[in-house]
Formats: structure tokens, sequence, C-alpha cells
């Protein structure tokens, strides 16, 4: 009972902080078949806010594994007309949307890499508009997780599957805030809140560049662009619909001058990237661009993930994350993004956020205009470390201590 007494409390969250779904609006789901329950009570407590309709969007491991192996090769140049319009479509009527996220983070281990690149092209053209409506508020979205046993038995392989089923189960209701008593909102407001006090202070600051360093090698300098602010876990729709993207969430993040990367910077975990592990991984990084990229596992997949086009090479989000938070505290490496890059200092390759004063209402052509980078991919990749440095230089030049030690020193 205590279990799902959490879960109802956890599609509550979801619903009516993460995506707070209004009177009258469609609500998109996407999860796998294995979380069907709790994508019903996410769905009853939509509709018990007065939603029009949910709609559900399911996926299979296995199927997917299936498909990209044995699927015919013209398959994956192509993405059929119904999904262009289920995805851009309900974007464009801005319904929220909601992704459960839970998969083995190894599905696609042997698929070769070239079908997981020509997927992403064909669907990243495809659904340009679902992408760019995204981006730039036009409707509300969120991401959360429950455990599946694939995953939960790679978190812990070490336990019976129950037992890691359990534990999972623990480490995320830890990471969400979520402990059975009904105060979960209120704690998500304070957290909300913390978050919007250091945004504030980056803001004020207002730094030209950030200068990285620590002990696995990484020395890299991000220059920020005119007029950019950082953002927080919140966030607004164009039409003034407050939402949370994350959750859980513990990032500042803003967007890096397209051109102004310069450097060598090393991933501090795992990255899990299209059904496979890509891990011990460094860039060097010139003028912005990846110019050379070297893993001791997945090497293959990293380099087809940063050549999918060619904004996927720069970088689109730099994001700060303490070391000392929740998710980090309690030492469990989760194989999976929403969590692990809440628990570290995180940078993307790819996609940027419109983080930029009046940027939501910018087009295409302003944000690049602008210095932000353009691509049909937004990989996030783990840089935080206990002994990161990261030291902010103002537009006066005046060097302010950002990090010390793997946490904010501002």
């Amino acid at each position: 009972m205590e279990l799902q007494e959490k879960l109802q409390e956890y599609a509550a969250l979801v619903i009516r902080v993460g995506l707070n779904v209004q009177k009258g609006q469609t609500l998109v789901i996407s999860a796998p078949i294995e979380c069907a329950e709790f994508a019903r009570m996410c769905a009853a407590e939509a509709y018990d806010l007065g939603c029009r309709e949910v709609v559900m969007n399911w996926h299979d491991d296995a199927l997917g594994r299936m498909k990209y192996l044995r699927a015919e090769e013209s398959v994956f140049d192509h993405v059929p007309l119904w999904r262009r319009h289920f995805f851009n479509d309900y974007a464009q009527e801005g319904a929220a949307y909601l992704a459960i996220s839970a998969t083995d983070p190894e599905n696609l281990k042997g698929v070769e890499s070239g079908r997981i690149v020509r997927s992403q092209q064909a669907s990243g053209q495809a659904l340009k508009e679902f992408d760019r409506l995204q981006m730039c508020g036009g409707f509300p979205w969120c991401i959360a997780s429950i455990p599946i046993p694939s995953w939960a038995k790679r978190v812990f392989p070490d336990v019976p599957e129950a037992e890691a089923m359990d534990k999972l189960w623990d480490a995320i209701f830890s990471a969400v805030r979520i402990s059975g008593d009904g105060t979960a909102v209120a704690k998500w407001e304070a957290h909300i809140a913390t978050l919007a006090e250091r945004k504030n202070k980056l803001n004020e600051l207002n730094f030209k560049s950030l200068h990285y360093t620590n002990a696995l090698g990484t020395d890299l300098t991000i220059e920020l662009p005119e007029g950019h602010i950082w953002e927080a876990g919140d966030d607004q729709t164009l039409s003034g619909q407050a939402y949370i993207a994350n959750i859980p969430t513990e990032e500042l993040f803003t967007a890096p001058l397209k051109t102004g990367v310069n450097g060598v910077v090393y991933a501090s975990i795992p990255l899990v990237n299209d059904g496979n592990i890509i891990d011990k991984f460094h860039f060097a990084v010139k003028d912005g661009k990846i110019v050379e990229a070297h893993a001791e596992v997945g090497e293959e997949f990293l380099k087809g993930a940063i050549s999918v086009d060619e904004g996927a090479s720069y970088f689109g989000e730099v994001a700060l994350v303490p070391y000392d938070s929740p998710i980090s505290n309690q030492k469990i490496l989760f194989y999976n993004t929403l969590f692990d890059e809440n628990a570290a200092c995180h940078i993307a390759f790819g996609q940027a956020y419109p983080c930029l004063e009046g940027g939501q209402k910018m087009n295409k052509a302003e944000l690049k205009a602008r210095g932000l980078n353009d691509s049909i991919t937004h990989v996030d990749f783990m840089v935080g470390t206990a002994d990161l440095s990261i030291v902010g230089t103002t537009h006066d030049g005046r060097e302010v201590p950002v990090f010390v030690n793997g946490n904010f020193a501002i």
C-alpha cells in the first residue's frame, strides 16, 4: 500500500506541478508498455483536472531492438506521415506532453551505429516543428521515470530482480522528493525557490566566459553569448503556462556561444545514448567544434552521435549542478540521463535552448545570428566531479569562483 500511495503522490506531482495540466488541454503520454499502471494513474490525474483527452504513445524495448536488428534498410530513412502528424500537430495545438523515461540502457547493443544515426536524422527532419516548439515554450512538457526490471538490474546488478526494483523505487522517490506523506508539492516549491535565488545571482554577474578544470584532464573555456540568461528547472510556455520539464531537476543552465568553446573536456560518468553505453570519453574542441572524440567504450556510437548533422559537433547547453546534491549523494549511477545529468555539472552537444533575453520569441535565424547552435539532436553528458573548479570572468575582466571542489561558491 505504501508504494501505491507514493505512486499516487508521484502522479499528482508530475501532472499538477510538472505539467500543470489545464482544463480543456490535451495530454500526450509516451510510455513503455511496462509502465502502463503509472501511465494510467497520470491519465486519471489529468482527467481529474478537466483534461480534454489523454492520448497514449506506447513503445516497447523488445520490439524496438527487433526493428533495428531486422527491419529493411529503407525503414531508417523514413518517418511515416501519421507519426509526423501525431507529434507536430499536438505540439501546434499546445497539448501537454509527458515522457515516461524507462529503458534498458543497452537495449540497442550490437546494432549497427549507422542505422541509429539515419533514424535520428530522419526523425529530426520529420519532427522539426515539434522540436522547435518544445525548445521555445510552445507547449508544456515533462520527463519523469519509474523502474523497469531490465533497467533496475543494470543499476543494481548484484541483487535479485525484485530487490533491484525496490532499491530503484527508493532511489527515484528520494530524487523526486516523495516520502509518502503528501508534502512533495511543498518541497518542490521550496526547491524551485532555492534554484531561483542562485539563478538570479548568475544573471546579475553576467559572465563573459566560464573556465572548467579538474583532475580528469578537463581544461575548457566556454564563452557565453551577449544577452544570455540562466534558467532553472521551472519554465513558462509562450501562453504563460508554468511547467517543470524534468522531474527531478537540480540544474541551472544557459546556452554557450556556438563558436566560443575551446579546450579539452572529459566525461565524468558513462553516457547512455540511444540504447548504448559510452564510457571513458573526451572531446577536444576548437572554436566551438568538436575536432576529436575518443572513448574506451562505445566510440563508434559517440562519433555517430556527433555526426547526425553539422550542429551535432557544436554545443548547445552548459548546466551547473552541485556535486553535493540529493541525487549525487545517493552515489548511484542511474544509467539514465534524467537522473545522471542532475547529479553532476553537464554540457550538451547539439541544439541550444533559446537562453537569451526574449529568446523564446526569436526564430531560428535570429537565434543563429545571436550565436546559438542549431541541430536536430541534443545530448547531455556529465563533466562534474568532486574537484571541479569553474571560474567565471566578467565583462570587465574580474574573475569570480563559481564552483570550488565541485560545489557552488556563489
